[in-house]
């Protein structure tokens, strides 16, 4: 039969998910859409995500490639998914690709950002569900000298969880963009790079908190890009707070959008 590849763009709520990938009765994102397309295509369609998102993360970028059946273009599809999806899971986008794209292969970049809450409000029902609410003073200062820190390729193993790489990856990274921006209520961290760890952002974004509100010495950060393990990061910064933003590939394997 013959197949279109399709990249789908993914919005999610990620707080009643056990994550992205698929796992043996847990409610999974990749799961719901794989019901969802095997329900429209009449027969299992794999759903290949860019990357796996933790239990509780958020996306609002996450790409997807599927192969349906050449009846369902990118547009026709994005509809139909849209109407029978659970109102946690949206397709925001659909394109049509060259046969050889991989949504994880292909990808030359992926941006997060981290939303931190600083007023009294940031405890409301209404944000703290997206927000991380810190109510101790923070020296930004150093919070924007460890994120330049982090631009440029470094070796990401004291910002990773132990044993989830395989034995031969050297948990280097190349970070493209690293930086705190002020927004009403607190701070946004945003990072982009070729690739991420596991829990990479949330542990650094736990270990500049604890920079940042005195519980460590700035000096800490610049080892911990130089450990050769992560017996030393604090604990990782919770991860309601953190969402997928974007996922980058060379416009080449496009061939049309919807």
């Amino acid at each position: 039969m013959a197949e279109r590849t399709v990249q789908l763009v993914l919005h999610y709520d990620g707080a009643r998910f056990s994550g992205w990938q698929r796992q043996p009765d847990q409610r999974t994102v990749q799961g719901v859409v794989e019901q969802a397309l095997e329900r429209l295509c009449g027969g299992p369609v794999p759903a290949l995500g860019s990357g796996r998102t933790d239990a509780g993360v958020h996306a609002r970028g996450q790409a997807v490639g599927v192969r349906p059946p050449d009846r369902w273009n990118a547009a026709r599809l994005r509809r139909a998914l849209n109407a029978i999806l659970p109102e946690d899971v949206w397709v925001a986008a659909s394109f049509e690709m060259r046969p050889e794209f991989h949504a994880r292969y292909s990808a030359v970049s992926r941006r997060y950002s981290y939303y931190i809450g600083t007023d009294e409000e940031a405890r409301s029902p209404f944000r703290r569900p997206r927000e991380f609410a810190v109510d101790r003073p923070m020296d930004r200062t150093s919070l924007d000298r460890a994120a330049a820190l982090l631009e440029g390729e470094h070796c990401f193993r004291a910002f990773a969880v132990l044993g989830t790489a395989p034995a031969h990856d050297n948990h280097r990274c190349v970070v493209s963009t690293a930086r705190w921006c002020d927004r009403p209520g607190g701070l946004r961290f945003e990072i982009e790079a070729n690739r991420f760890l596991h829990h990479m952002v949330r542990f650094l974004v736990g270990t500049m908190i604890d920079i940042a509100t005195g519980q460590r010495p700035f000096e800490d950060f610049a080892a911990l890009l130089e450990a050769p393990d992560n017996s030393d990061v604090s604990p990782p910064a919770p991860p309601h707070a953190l969402f997928l933003d974007h996922v980058t590939y060379p416009r080449a394997f496009y061939l049309e959008e919807s």
